[in-house]
């Protein structure tokens, strides 16, 4: 299949339905992970049209974009009737993913609802703040089988097993990540903030074979990691796995382009990090079906 590898593909971005935006307290009350990423001092709230002004203004031709994983399926039914809407106005701009709760009833349905009204991928999913264990087969394997069998990747929130605690960092590092990856070996899964770390394990040559439906996305890197972080992943073979993902409305793309400025990356090692890792996700995505 033949792609246009200079798009710029912005894989990681979360939009708000007005009504979230407007219930925010009350639904933080029954939702402790909501309440505590809303409490943070960098939270933003945006929308699709937001966002849809921000590609604009840094030249981004194609975003992902997710609502909120809430424990609620009836609140992630919400955010994802929101994303459909966006999706289907934006001309070909936005594309979808899919929020739900992997332990609840019929969420198998509502992926497929998704999926049918043209959604790439799952997630972003918080494992700890929906209170499910990525290495738990029992409570993974059906998530895995509707991503896998629908030809959809999953996005799973990880974080670095070190460092200082912040609001949604929660306890899913390279070591869980990894264990999805070896229970699942058939589902494209990226794992957000940089894997955490785990694509520093592709040095390992077992763990290469472990990771290979591993990607990992750069959501957030300015707060975290300093522009080596770019480059020591291209060297440890992992340069054609990293997504540009920004977290928007948190961050944008000015802040990234400090970092590959700073990480002196080649046009070419750019490129595919800015989208022609996107696509070939996508497209090892749909050979499942």
């Amino acid at each position: 299949m033949a792609y246009n590898t200079d798009m710029k593909i912005d894989t990681h971005v979360h939009v708000h339905p007005p009504e979230i935006q407007a219930d925010w307290e009350k639904i933080a009350v029954y939702e402790p992970h909501f309440a505590s990423l809303c409490s943070g001092r960098v939270h933003r709230w945006g929308t699709a049209e937001d966002v849809l002004a921000r590609m604009k203004e840094d030249s981004i031709d194609v975003s992902w974009i997710a609502g909120f994983a809430f424990r609620d399926p009836g609140l992630c039914r919400l955010c994802n009737d929101y994303v459909i809407n966006a999706v289907d106005g934006s001309g070909g701009r936005l594309k979808g993913l899919a929020v739900v709760n992997p332990l609840s009833r019929g969420f198998e349905e509502e992926i497929l609802r998704c999926r049918e009204a043209g959604f790439i991928g799952v997630g972003e999913l918080f494992p700890d703040g929906q209170v499910f264990d990525i290495t738990d087969m029992r409570q993974t394997w059906r998530l895995a089988a509707q991503c896998h069998e629908n030809g959809m990747f999953l996005l799973l929130h990880t974080a670095e097993p070190v460092g200082s605690k912040y609001p949604g960092k929660g306890g899913s590092g390279p070591k869980e990540a990894s264990k999805f990856c070896s229970n699942h070996p058939e589902v494209k899964v990226v794992f957000a903030h940089m894997g955490g770390g785990l694509w520093s394990y592709e040095t390992m040559p077992e763990m290469k074979i472990v990771l290979r439906n591993a990607w990992y996305d750069t959501a957030a890197m300015p707060f975290l990691y300093g522009s080596e972080v770019l480059n020591a992943a291209v060297a440890a073979g992992a340069g054609d796995k990293i997504l540009y993902g920004s977290d928007f409305p948190i961050l944008d793309a000015r802040r990234y382009e400090e970092l590959f400025n700073a990480a002196a990356l080649s046009k070419g090692q750019k490129r595919s990090i800015m989208g022609a890792n996107a696509l070939d996700l996508l497209e090892r995505a749909n050979s499942s079906l």
